[in-house]
């Protein structure tokens, strides 16, 4: 009998435990608890790689417009500071970066190395982005008097292409002269002291130099018809995943772009007052910049195929390369075609 009441006794625990159970979990149910709550989605985040203090990301970034143009879409900008292009690549090939603008040569090493990328539009033609610079009580009168000195240049930079040109200009090979690999915060304290001769560089590092320290230009992209496009870039899978923010980029890239060349008065202050740079300065790289947003049309297409095939016969690069394989202008022709539908 005893063994038989405390059996009961347990059995009718264990029922007012389970009874409790099941109408806590009612109740629960019906008070909508926090683990029944769906997580809020996370936020798209568009990763922009920019360079250089002036140009169009770096006023966008001043006057937050990708931000508020991703807001309404539900997405968040965040920048990422680069000294060069090749840097942009390297962040791209790790999944760090979404969007970036560079030049032609490192659009031309990233293919070189394998990185899943593709340049979307052309920004520039190149002419006027690269210089020779010297110092300013350099001989150096010619370009054939670069034989055996010291040059620096940022490595798969645009102004590393435009170096190797220059020389073959001159009849001169990469043999002939001393090429030092450093990027502009490096190699502009060497100009200034003169531990090099001469340095291959882009704005705004070119007019920076020539206002703050008179170094002289030997020879420029303009003086030798060097045509060179500069592209906006972007990590392929995050266009595959997010067509229509792509598109919005370029949008944005292009209603900044136009504002800019049209208001260079007043972008000139606003880079005054927030870049603490000489106005004569600021305003020598604003006219020389002349920023376009282009579909990478035939013209643009066959200058940058052309880069590619003068590094590889120089021994610049390793391999042949066929660019068209990185060149993709869908995005930049949908996002022009609803911008002229919105006029």
């Amino acid at each position: 009998m005893r063994v038989t009441f405390i059996l009961f006794i347990l059995f009718t625990l264990l029922l007012t435990a389970c009874g409790s159970t099941n109408n806590e979990k009612n109740s629960s149910a019906q008070g909508q608890p926090a683990s029944n709550k769906q997580a809020p989605a996370e936020k798209t985040i568009i990763n922009i790689g920019i360079q250089g203090s002036t140009g169009i990301f770096s006023y966008a970034r001043d006057k937050g417009i990708f931000e508020d143009a991703f807001a309404k879409a539900g997405a968040e900008v965040k920048w990422h500071e680069f000294a060069s292009g090749p840097p942009h690549f390297e962040a791209i090939a790790s999944g760090r970066l979404d969007f970036g603008s560079t030049g032609g040569t490192p659009v031309v090493s990233a293919q070189t190395g394998g990185v899943d990328f593709k340049a979307i539009a052309v920004t520039s033609d190149g002419k006027r982005n690269n210089a020779i610079l010297l110092p300013k009580n350099s001989p150096i009168k010619d370009i054939t008097e670069l034989k055996g000195k010291k040059i620096a240049v940022a490595k798969g930079s645009s102004a590393f292409n435009f170096l190797y040109l220059v020389l073959d200009r001159a009849g001169l090979k990469a043999e002939d002269v001393q090429i030092i690999h450093l990027q502009p915060d490096e190699a502009r304290p060497a100009l200034d002291t003169g531990a090099i001769d001469a340095w291959s560089v882009w704005e705004p590092y070119i007019t920076t130099a020539v206002v703050q320290v008179q170094a002289r230009k030997l020879v420029t992209g303009e003086d030798l018809n060097i045509f060179a496009p500069g592209f906006l870039i972007a990590r392929s899978s995050f266009t595959k995943e997010h067509p229509e923010l792509t598109v919005l980029f370029l949008k944005t890239y292009e209603e900044t772009r136009k504002y800019y060349v049209e208001h260079l008065d007043e972008v000139t202050d606003e880079f005054v007052k927030t870049k603490k740079l000489q106005r004569e300065i600021i305003s020598t790289v604003l006219k020389n910049s002349q920023p376009i947003l282009s579909p990478i049309t035939p013209i643009f297409a066959k200058a940058h195929q052309e880069q590619a095939d003068f590094l590889y016969s120089v021994g610049a690069i390793k391999k042949k390369l066929d660019t068209s394989e990185v060149l993709e202008s869908k995005y930049v022709e949908q996002a022009l075609k609803e911008l002229a539908e919105k006029k």
